[in-house]
């Protein structure tokens, strides 16, 4: 080896030995130095200059320094690989696939090329493209990241079943992950099979017992079952590592309704809306616990905002309906009514049902009660025997009003 070459290995390896320490101070006045003595044409010098103002956040800078070593040496995949990235970072991600896309033609099959062209088609809304990219990248080279990613795009076409397969394939590479295995429970819970979620959500725990995601998922399920003060002690560890989260003091809250707990209820789903003021299912939760506590403006209020923030949710329109019929605005409550039962589609809800039925015959308007009386009791038919007698309240209501309308 040539003095020359052998007085360049020591140099960059200075500057490398600088970087992995994180001095980057001394670092940028040592690639000062050499960039003034090789005329600006050093290319690992510009490659690590690059790396640290990406470090500090200066992505437009970093993507010209990485352009300007891939200038200097246009075949090296790992310049390219860069200017990728950073364009990724500045959401120019049609820029970056075409980047990734020439440094794939170098050297032999890139994991990481494929997975950040995964990422940016993911990012483009071309989700086919993304599946073929990242199922490229686990054939090259099995990662966990990869995986995470490919279900994360079969979640947003709400394909769950494909999801759940992909995160099943991880557990096989990695079956002690816990970010992969809350993600299971998570995907679970939303397909409603809360057995097997918790399941997921238990062995992600005995891996990560401080993960404030599992946790609060978790908590919620066993919210679900009404073990409040258990959820609780679950919900006391995730506020150690996550105290911030509204998402931790709204189920707070709904524990301590469920312990008619109000005053506490109110003011940790206040804080959760303070943390998380565009959440509508915070203003939903206050709203029900201001429409059980009797405090009717406010419950509108939250409700309304609940509305605003989501407009989607039929029974956020029925509670409403609900909460006008005790403000004595009863033809605004017969609207929310509609609206409530036309969000519902088919075969709708039968509570919603009930509840205009009962606001009707308060009316006065008994033809039109009875015609909802009966559509509820149909709807109410088809339920198992389960759902039947979830709340018994809903029976008793029903027979009373048949008995007052003689149906």
């Amino acid at each position: 080896m040539s003095s020359l070459a052998q007085q360049r290995d020591k140099r960059n390896y200075a500057l490398h030995l600088l970087y992995t320490r994180q001095e980057f101070d001394e670092c940028l006045k040592q690639i000062d130095k050499v960039l003034e003595e090789t005329d600006g044409l050093c290319e690992y010098a510009i490659y690590i200059k690059a790396l640290i103002m990406r470090h500090r956040g200066k992505i437009q800078e970093s993507l010209q320094l990485f352009q300007q070593a891939t200038a200097i040496n246009p075949h090296n995949v790992a310049n390219l690989k860069q200017v990728g990235r950073s364009l990724y970072l500045l959401g120019k991600h049609k820029a970056a696939v075409d980047v990734y896309e020439e440094a794939a033609k170098f050297g032999a099959p890139d994991w990481e090329i494929m997975h950040n062209k995964g990422l940016c088609f993911m990012y483009l809304k071309l989700y086919d493209r993304a599946i073929e990219s990242f199922r490229v990248a686990i054939d090259i080279q099995p990662h966990d990241s990869t995986f995470l990613q490919l279900g994360k795009v079969y979640s947003m076409m709400d394909d769950y079943g494909q999801a759940i397969n992909v995160y099943m394939e991880a557990l096989e590479h990695s079956p002690e992950n816990p970010e992969i295995l809350t993600t299971l429970g998570l995907l679970f819970l939303r397909t409603n099979d809360n057995s097997r979620a918790f399941d997921y959500l238990s062995t992600s725990l005995t891996h990560d017992p401080r993960n404030p995601r599992t946790i609060l998922a978790a908590g919620s399920i066993i919210q679900d079952h009404s073990d409040m003060d258990v959820a609780l002690v679950k919900y006391r560890v995730a506020a150690v590592q996550t105290p911030n989260s509204p998402q931790l003091w709204n189920n707070i809250g709904m524990c301590f309704f469920g312990k008619q707990r109000y005053i506490a209820a109110i003011a940790c789903l206040k804080k959760a809306l303070y943390l998380g003021p565009f959440e509508w299912i915070i203003s939903y939760n206050l709203g029900l616990v201001h429409l059980h506590t009797g405090q009717y403006a406010s419950a509108f209020h939250y409700f309304s905002a609940s509305v605003n923030l989501k407009p989607d949710f039929a029974h956020s329109y029925m509670y409403l309906a609900v909460t006008l019929a005790r403000l004595d605005d009863f033809e605004n409550a017969c609207a929310a009514y509609e609206k409530a039962i036309q969000m519902a589609g088919a075969p709708g809800e039968p509570v919603f049902h009930l509840n205009y039925a009962i606001l009707l015959y308060n009316q006065k308007q008994t033809d039109a009660a009875r015609a909802h009386l009966a559509h509820f009791r149909s709807l109410f038919a088809e339920l198992d025997e389960e759902a039947r007698r979830a709340d018994p309240e809903v029976a008793e209501q029903s027979a009373l009003l048949g008995q007052l309308l003689g149906v």
